[in-house]
């Protein structure tokens, strides 16, 4: 498969973007605590950088895992759950850190999900965002990359739970 494996985005543009969103965070939230709450499997490096760019904030990262997706690699529009959050984020400033959002399906559970558990604010960030695929509307606050419909691997993304190791962004040539 690496053989039709082409880059989109690059180690250091993405890196980049990650400490400009960083910023933005930071502009929002000066100096206040913040939640970030991945979304695994696939949010994970995303997070961790994000994290780590969060310098002016105390960082609690937590973590959740749903997903939408059957063996098909298309939305099934029924929702698993099977991890939930640690942290009380009662009055918390909570922000979810997703890898992609294409149908806005799973995100738009996750948020009324956890809107539910009362935090001070809720706000939601995306690496990658796929707008020509969406199903359900949803207001992103912080994008890394508008990207169009192609299937992407690395930096957290999978196919099969293969390639998520790879340090960029790339899309298979089918």
């Amino acid at each position: 498969m690496l053989e039709n494996l082409n880059v989109l985005i690059n180690e250091e543009k993405l890196q980049a973007r990650i400490s400009e969103v960083a910023k933005e965070i930071s502009n929002d939230f000066k100096g206040e605590e913040l939640v970030l709450v991945c979304i695994l499997k696939g949010a994970v490096y995303f997070a961790v950088d994000l994290s780590k760019s969060l310098t002016d904030n105390t960082v609690i990262l937590d973590f959740m895992k749903v997903s939408s997706y059957g063996n098909n690699l298309e939305t099934t529009g029924k929702i698993n759950f099977k991890l939930d959050t640690s942290v009380d984020l009662e009055n918390k400033n909570v922000i979810i850190v997703e890898d992609i959002i294409d149908s806005g399906i799973t995100l738009n559970y996750l948020y009324d999900y956890l809107k539910t558990k009362n935090p001070k604010i809720l706000k939601i960030c995306v690496l990658l965002d796929k707008k020509e695929r969406r199903q359900k509307e949803i207001n992103i606050d912080y994008v890394g990359f508008e990207i169009q419909n192609k299937f992407v691997v690395g930096y957290g993304l999978d196919y099969e739970d293969k390639y998520r190791n790879l340090p960029y962004v790339g899309y298979i040539e089918t």
